[in-house]
């Protein structure tokens, strides 16, 4: 999913740019709201664990790869504004300390996965948790498919950018194609990590979660009538 430089001409990566410096800029506003005790130290191991997730690189064909893109987890664990800081920290780290990514291509990546893996892991979630039954286990099931419905979504709108200012000698219909059916089965995979991620921390500390907000008033009450006992 990282693009190199040079494979988007000036004008499309300028403006995927300029949406990235934008949704950075909202993202730090609004980590103010979801950052407290518990969850700035949660947002440190998100981020590292994202980081060593998308160090495992699948060629997709055309140029391109495929990994895992993470932003449904951390929009879960975190929040959705602290998960854009998250993915955005790690790209420029892939970017400028090893090469993965381009430096002229930060803003389409920032935007591919570090905006829209995020923010459509994030709406998926909680769309799908507004029809599960309303209790912390529905969790790690609506993450997961967040996390799923995130992934090719980004691979997708990846595929409109080449299309519009592609500069490689590829046609968009065969970058497309093996991007959105790959990353379907990359989603898959994702899928199974988020779910498997989150439902173990929501087993072991759901307070820590950032999506279980909400649903924790009848385990924290079960919690200290146990201890109390």
């Amino acid at each position: 999913m990282h693009v190199p430089d040079g494979f988007l001409d000036a004008p499309t990566s300028v403006a995927t740019a300029v949406v990235a410096v934008g949704g950075v800029a909202a993202a730090l506003r609004g980590a103010r709201r979801e950052l407290d005790d518990r969850t700035a130290p949660m947002a440190g191991l998100v981020a590292a664990f994202v980081f060593a997730a998308q160090m495992m690189n699948f060629p997709v064909g055309g140029g391109t790869s495929g990994h895992l893109l993470g932003g449904a987890l951390a929009a879960v664990l975190v929040g959705p504004s602290t998960a854009i800081l998250c993915l955005t920290v790690v790209l420029l780290v892939q970017g400028l300390l090893m090469a993965d990514g381009g430096i002229t291509a930060l803003g389409t990546n920032i935007t591919l996965m570090g905006l829209i893996g995020v923010l459509v892991g994030w709406l998926v979630f909680r769309g799908v948790l507004a029809v599960l039954p309303k209790r912390v286990s529905s969790v790690p099931v609506a993450a997961a498919v967040g996390a799923f419905v995130s992934v090719p979504v980004a691979a997708l709108a990846f595929s409109v950018l080449f299309a519009i200012g592609g500069t490689a000698p590829v046609s968009a219909t065969a970058v497309a194609t093996a991007m959105v059916g790959w990353h379907l089965v990359i989603g898959t995979g994702e899928a199974l990590i988020t779910l498997l991620v989150v439902g173990s921390v929501v087993a072991v500390r759901p307070d820590l979660v950032y999506g279980a907000r909400g649903l924790m008033t009848g385990h924290e009450l079960e919690i200290r009538s146990g201890a109390t006992a």
